[in-house]
């Protein structure tokens, strides 16, 4: 990440969180009520939009015109594909060949919208896209299926760039492609320059990865379109609020995001709406616990004994500097 503050965006649907107080008397809450709300909380100044549910009563053309007046910029969009209910069995890889179709017809709207929004990423998380039994899969067959959507709706328009956001599991018991790894190698077999990866804390964690090590693997073979900010305890996707478990991976992320160069938007993708937090507030804790972690990644980044520390993988004297910065 560079030295520049970044934009930060955050999860729409959650300031939903106590719509009767906050509009009193208001029968129905819209997609711009949301984003009106979230541009109260300071330093929020972008946003990211779920393509098909946010659009239902505005067009695209609309929700950029509100963007435009309140002085926040769009992010991109990131499809979701639980609206069809034939989509449980799978978007891209399910069994029927029509429903196949409406899910690559569907992102293609998708694209449409973001492109005529003046946005160029389109965020694709294929959580639909798995399976939940031994032999309920031809595991090969649905490999494919996958390439060939995603050849298809990147080929779309190349201008905007696809982003695979990856989660071992949640709502099929096994993702297809699970983790890291199995992501670059479908952008390798892919062999398309618009894609790359956005990477979700949380679901790095319960993938069993190591966030910072996920992302340089994502800069060495692809792209890091997309940073999704949030913590938890490593056995689901939690959404809890950023550093409050690992402060320690944060800070190594941000180390290793200012390594990269990655300087696009932070997106906080965590959930006060479980336990009914003011969704304000929780962004506001969200950016100034970031505003911290980034400084301590910045003084860690000119720190040479650090540097001499890691490369003799000298365990010991490294925590007792990033700790010493950390908790200083």
């Amino acid at each position: 990440m560079t030295t520049e503050n970044p934009s930060y965006a955050a999860r729409l649907n959650a300031f939903k969180i106590g719509a009767d107080a906050y509009w009193p008397g208001k029968n129905r809450i819209t997609v711009t009520d949301l984003i009106t709300r979230a541009a109260t909380v300071p330093g929020l100044d972008a946003a990211d939009f779920n393509y098909p549910d946010h659009f239902e009563d505005d067009t695209p053309k609309e929700l950029g015109a509100h963007l435009d007046d309140i002085g926040v910029r769009l992010n991109g969009l990131a499809m979701r594909y639980y609206t069809n209910p034939g989509f449980k069995l799978g978007a891209f890889t399910n069994p029927e060949p029509k429903i196949r179709r409406d899910a690559i017809d569907l992102t293609k709207r998708g694209i449409d919208a973001v492109a005529e929004m003046g946005g160029s990423l389109m965020t694709l998380w294929l959580g639909q896209d798995g399976f939940d039994y031994s032999f309920q899969a031809n595991y090969s067959r649905l490999w494919d299926e996958t390439i060939d959507a995603l050849a298809e709706v990147c080929d779309h328009n190349r201008a905007v760039d696809i982003s695979l956001e990856y989660k071992p599991n949640e709502p099929r018991s096994y993702s297809l492609m699970p983790d890291v790894g199995a992501n670059l190698l479908a952008l390798k077999e892919l062999g398309r320059d618009n894609t790359g990866v956005t990477l979700d804390f949380a679901h790095v964690l319960y993938a069993d990865e190591m966030p910072a090590h996920a992302a340089a693997m994502i800069d060495r073979y692809s792209r890091l379109l997309g940073v999704h900010l949030n913590d938890g305890y490593g056995k689901r996707d939690d959404g809890l609020m950023i550093g409050s478990v690992h402060p320690v991976q944060t800070v190594e992320l941000f180390v290793e995001l200012a390594r990269i160069g990655y300087d696009s938007t932070i997106y906080f993708d965590t959930f006060p709406d479980l336990s009914g937090l003011d969704p304000c507030e929780e962004t506001r804790t969200n950016i100034e616990t970031v505003e911290k972690l980034r400084a301590t990644a910045t003084r860690l980044l000119q720190r040479p004994d650090l540097v001499d520390a890691v490369a003799r993988q000298d365990a010991p004297i490294a925590q007792r500097i990033v700790h010493g910065e950390l908790y200083a």
